[in-house]
């Protein structure tokens, strides 16, 4: 039984992404409650899980979280059911964010973590938008879907650190020159001012170009394109992996909110489509240049390029972007990234949603004296948003120069009760400031959608975009093969034969393995396994994973060594600082009581 599920401050359902068991006991506990006729069968389909009864279900223990994140600043973690259930909890913007199963606590937290990353990727602070954009919520869905079966299978997600594919300096050069070369030319379109462009094979990665003024692109950001390369590949394969769920514990998903009137609408994630027929995939896509766009990561078929809008970068420091995805053969993407609005205004904008949510919960508590500094950062973040805008002003729309106007005025308003409030101390006067932050709070979300998330965006310069993609495929067409068998075995040791470990990885491969990380860059380097061969499935895969899931929980803990050994394997894990010279650094202080303060280890949970 599997469900997550997304809740704003009044409860109602957002979003939920659950298995047909989870569906079921929900029928079943409605039907006990009087929430639904006893007369309606469970399995029919005319009985479809409603999210009023999610809602009316799950509204005491939503409340219950409210209050003691916004009261007692002490919200709930994760609850342990007598029946094995498990519940863990996360918050985003205000919003709650719940994961209902039986697996283990720990991998649960990771799970709704990385959830909560991709909504924040996919929406920005405005979550609501999940209950009303169909085609959103199935993009978090696939994404999700994406990192639950690239987690069991590749070493890179799971440790979540980015794997260099190992060629020769010469080709090096070569690929990085072929991708200055479609930068140029990307730039030559006066819409395409900061770009970047990289190139994966599978999920391991090639080689990157940016373009001078271009944003930065963070090891979590290229993760989440290895993401959106594998959506992008089960849907030109026609198939979105039955494989996800390891225990065969009803795959098909179940996704909310979901269009019931129209057939070809409803999207059955965790199922195989065979052999789709040109009308499946019309339905699929869209057909049409701009019906596939305004899908969002929908394809041009002809031209074969998938776009979407991604936030991209870390906390108080969001670009928006228009990604666009380009198969330069089978398992070899091309993404090309193209900054869609100016640093100021999107991570301004992101900003003010943040430290407002802050302000909210400060209001409830009546917390005067941490609500100054509060504001002060939120008056920054407006600023530095509607200043952004108005120094663009001549690239903007006419929509988005009206909008800033009347949120411009709006704020104006509400920072002149704040600022009064801050002199007179006087509690009272939140309430005069709630009731006028509602209209604000909605043009602020307008203007993040109309500069950040427009669709219009994904329509500059496509041709442009499939002509670069299909010239650099063309450059690249005679090294396509190396790379993918390069691919498959990543790894080799380039020391001098004397050293043994190379005969213990060639001719018994699994017996000798090791991670190392570079946590500066977030880099990868490990012998690469082979998930064709039964034995390492049995036996190497699953020791791994458990040594690395032994490992985090240590780290957790606060010790940075530790070693054991089972009935066949010894095992190790170390962890060490070093200064910019490379010399060790000794740690001073002793970690075990900070480090169960922090939330999971990862780069996907920003920690």
């Amino acid at each position: 039984m599997k469900g997550i599920l997304i809740f704003d401050h009044l409860n109602d359902v957002l979003f939920t992404k659950c298995n047909k068991k989870f569906a079921n006991h929900i029928q079943k506990l409605a039907k006990i409650q009087g929430l639904i006729s006893e007369n309606k069968d469970i399995d029919n389909d005319e009985s479809k899980l409603n999210p009023n009864i999610i809602m009316q279900l799950f509204s005491p223990i939503v409340t219950s979280q409210h209050v003691m994140a916004s009261q007692f600043g002490n919200s709930y973690t994760s609850m342990k059911c007598h029946d094995g259930t498990n519940m863990v909890f996360d918050e985003f913007m205000g919003y709650t964010f719940i994961y209902i199963s039986t697996d283990e606590v720990e991998l649960m937290k990771r799970t709704l973590g990385v959830c909560v990353s991709i909504v924040r990727h996919v929406c920005g602070p405005d979550v609501a938008i999940l209950k009303v954009n169909k085609q959103k919520a199935c993009l978090v869905s696939s994404l999700l879907n994406a990192w639950v079966r690239l987690r069991n299978h590749e070493q890179s997600m799971l440790t979540e650190t980015i794997e260099q594919l190992s060629i020769n300096t010469d080709l090096g050069v070569s690929i990085l020159k072929v991708l200055h070369d479609a930068c140029d030319k990307l730039k030559a379109q006066s819409e395409f001012s900061n770009v970047h462009i990289l190139i994966l094979v599978e999920q391991k990665f090639l080689s990157l170009y940016s373009s001078k003024n271009a944003h930065d692109l963070y090891a979590s950001d290229i993760l989440l394109m290895m993401l959106m390369c594998w959506v992008v590949n089960q849907r030109r394969k026609g198939d979105t992996q039955s494989e996800i769920n390891d225990n065969n514990d009803d795959c098909t998903d179940i996704l909310l909110p979901m269009n019931s009137s129209s057939k070809e609408e409803q999207i059955t994630f965790g199922s195989k489509l065979a052999n789709p027929t040109s009308e499946d995939i019309t339905n699929l896509f869209r057909g049409s240049r701009e019906s596939s766009i305004n899908e969002g990561l929908y394809s041009l078929m002809d031209d074969d390029l998938y776009s979407n809008l991604i936030l991209l970068g870390t906390e108080h420091d969001y670009t928006a972007n228009a990604v666009h995805i380009f198969e330069l053969a089978d398992g070899i993407n091309l993404i090309m990234i193209v900054e869609v609005t100016n640093l100021a205004t999107s991570s301004g904008l992101y900003d003010s949603f943040y430290y407002l949510n802050i302000i909210n919960r400060l209001q409830l508590q009546r917390d005067i004296d941490e609500l100054r500094p509060a504001f002060e950062n939120f008056d920054l973040a407006m600023k530095k948003a509607l200043d952004g805008i108005k120094k663009n002003r001549a690239n903007v729309s006419n929509d988005v120069d009206m909008c800033q106007r009347r949120l411009q005025t709006k704020w104006e308003f509400v920072r002149k009760k704040y600022l009064d409030l801050l002199k007179s101390r006087d509690p009272e006067s939140i309430l005069q400031i709630e009731s006028n932050t509602s209209g604000f709070t909605d043009n602020l979300k307008e203007l993040y959608r109309l500069t950040c998330f427009d669709k219009n965006f994904l329509k500059q310069g496509v041709d442009v975009l499939t002509t670069v993609g299909k010239l650099v495929r063309q450059k690249l067409n005679d090294f396509s093969d190396f790379l993918k068998v390069k691919a498959l075995k990543n790894f080799t040791l380039g020391s001098r034969t004397s050293l043994t470990i190379n005969k213990y990885l060639e001719e018994f491969p699994g017996l000798v393995h090791f991670i190392y990380i570079d946590r500066v860059t977030h880099r990868l380097t490990a012998p690469t396994l082979d998930f064709t061969n039964p034995e390492t499935l049995a036996l190497t895969t699953k020791k791994i994973w458990n040594m690395v899931k032994q490992s985090r929980m240590h780290l957790e803990e606060g010790h940075l060594s530790v070693m054991w050994k089972d009935t066949t394997f010894n095992y190790a894990y170390f962890l060490w600082f070093e200064d910019s010279s490379g010399s060790p650094l000794k740690c001073n202080v002793y970690l075990n009581h900070i480090m169960k303060n922090f939330p999971v280890p990862g780069i996907f949970c920003e920690n």
